[in-house]
């Protein structure tokens, strides 16, 4: 009876049918590149080869094996172990640079695993995903071990000298994410800081869970980045939130502020029906679109005119944001497009929630924090400059728009 090719043959993904000559051989020339570099470490501390005769720093005291895991999967070594000579007749155990004495995983190795479970994988789920490349030798602990120590990169990051961080302009905005408390699914609100150097280029400054937006939520964010040597910025963004402009009216009264564009659409379609959001959505587009602060004024007054006759409360949510709305326009218009609106940050916050959507809830809200942080430190989210970087350090000019509709 014929047999069944189909069934017989091993499946691809159980790992049994992954041998591969080429990766075999470089995992044999990787164990013997390692154990010669060791090798010549110990030489060049000895002052002598093995078996060679003469003077010496020290002496060879046998061998040990090591197991490393790598990029490459699980290897075994065979590495020297050696005793150094003091002037004084004593000895001490050698210890190789290459290879220090508690490494059992490259940096490779460790960013790989770090960086599954940043893109949304529990620890379960990263070691699944890792056991045909590593061979089985990633476990649950393992992960838990690499993410404590991205945790202490963490740590350090929240307290790093700002000083010499030349920003010109800040970017603020909430977002709320769902973390677990006390056993209990929580909503709640991680604070965002972007800075922008004077070269143009964004910088997350701080990211931190103070449970809302509260003034005083987000004082102690912004005390604590001065604090830390943050300069004096010369023009924000934020989304209008009343505790965080009344946390700036306190710190920085006299910096040029900017009301988000698109949270101010958000409010407006929100005091009208949904039978008026398309003309509404339009006409707010023409006036905060327009090419000249010029146009944008009378589009402006038009806008207000309008809406008081046909939904006044739209209106009044319009003229509630002030002059704030509009303070793009004191910008060179090369920067109006950046300026306008705190998308930068609202494009974080998607990528984020679209890495952590797998895990519905984060296990606390430390978590969430360090998470937001680490796929911006580990390159998985990149920002780049922002739009008219070359006229940064322009003066603002005087207030374009006339508020008197």
């Amino acid at each position: 009876m014929e047999k069944n090719s189909t069934t017989d043959a091993v499946p691809l993904f159980s790992g049994e049918a992954w041998f591969d000559p080429i990766e075999a051989g470089l995992r044999e020339r990787i164990r013997g590149f390692l154990e010669e570099m060791v090798e010549q470490e110990a030489t060049a501390v000895l002052g002598r080869s093995r078996y060679q005769r003469g003077a010496s720093a020290g002496y060879r005291n046998g061998t040990r094996s090591r197991r490393l895991l790598g990029s490459f999967g699980p290897i075994e070594i065979v590495v020297p172990r050696a005793r150094l000579l003091a002037a004084d007749g004593t000895s001490r155990e050698w210890r190789s640079a290459v290879l220090p004495r508690y490494a059992r995983m490259t940096k490779q190795a460790e960013a790989l695993i770090a960086s599954a479970y940043l893109a949304g994988a529990n620890t379960r789920r990263v070691r699944r995903a890792l056991a045909a490349l590593f061979k089985g030798a990633v476990s649950k602990d393992i992960v838990s071990r690499v993410w404590r120590k991205v945790k202490t990169d963490w740590e350090a990051w929240t307290r790093r000298d700002l000083a010499q961080e030349d920003i010109v302009r800040l970017i603020l905005d909430g977002s709320v994410v769902r973390v677990r408390l006390d056993r209990k699914a929580t909503n709640i609100s991680l604070l965002v800081v972007l800075g922008v150097r004077r070269d143009g280029q964004k910088v997350l400054l701080a990211v931190r869970n103070m449970g809302g937006e509260s003034e005083a939520a987000w004082r102690g964010v912004l005390d604590d980045l001065i604090a830390r040597g943050l300069r004096d910025p010369a023009f924000l963004i934020i989304d209008g939130a009343a505790g965080l402009e009344k946390a700036l009216a306190a710190l920085w009264p006299e910096v040029p502020t900017q009301r988000c564009t698109v949270h101010k659409h958000r409010n407006l379609l929100a005091h009208a029906p949904d039978a008026l959001h398309e003309e509404i959505s339009a006409d707010y587009t023409d006036m905060i679109y327009a090419t000249t602060a010029k146009e944008i004024e009378t589009r402006r007054r038009s806008f207000i005119r309008k809406w008081r006759l046909k939904c006044r409360a739209v209106a009044e949510s319009l003229e509630e944001a002030g002059d704030r709305l509009f303070t793009f326009t004191r910008l060179p218009e090369g920067q109006w497009k950046s300026a306008r609106t705190t998308n930068a940050i609202e494009r974080l916050h998607e990528e984020f929630k679209r890495r952590i959507k797998t895990q519905t809830v984060l296990p606390s809200a430390e978590t969430a924090a360090m998470l937001f942080w680490a796929l911006l430190a580990s390159g998985q989210i990149t920002m780049r400059k922002v739009d008219g970087w070359q006229t940064l350090p322009e003066k603002l000019i005087p207030q374009c728009i006339d508020l008197a509709a």
